[in-house]
């Protein structure tokens, strides 16, 4: 399979075709490894971030918020435009 390596703002960039993204079991927003070895470019996911779609999870995100945290509805001003409910 071929690809053409683009012009990206200041960056050289290659887009990857979805068979190559299933074959690799990648996602959008996954954190991939880039390292070159005997002039060959190895993609992979990172060890860090290894099968880690996002950076944070729920549970670590809601582990940090203070125990004493309640809800409450903001007031953000009368209605503008067509957003009356």
């Amino acid at each position: 399979m071929l690809a053409v390596i683009q012009k990206w703002d200041n960056s050289l960039g290659l887009q990857f075709p979805p068979e190559i993204i299933l074959k690799a079991q990648l996602s959008l927003g996954e954190e991939v490894s880039v390292t070159i070895q005997n002039e060959k470019i190895i993609i992979k996911p990172s060890a860090a971030g290894l099968g880690k779609k996002y950076k944070y999870s729920l549970e670590e995100l809601l582990a940090k918020m203070p125990s004493d945290y309640k809800p409450h509805e903001e007031n953000w001003g009368p209605p503008v435009g067509k957003e009356v409910w």
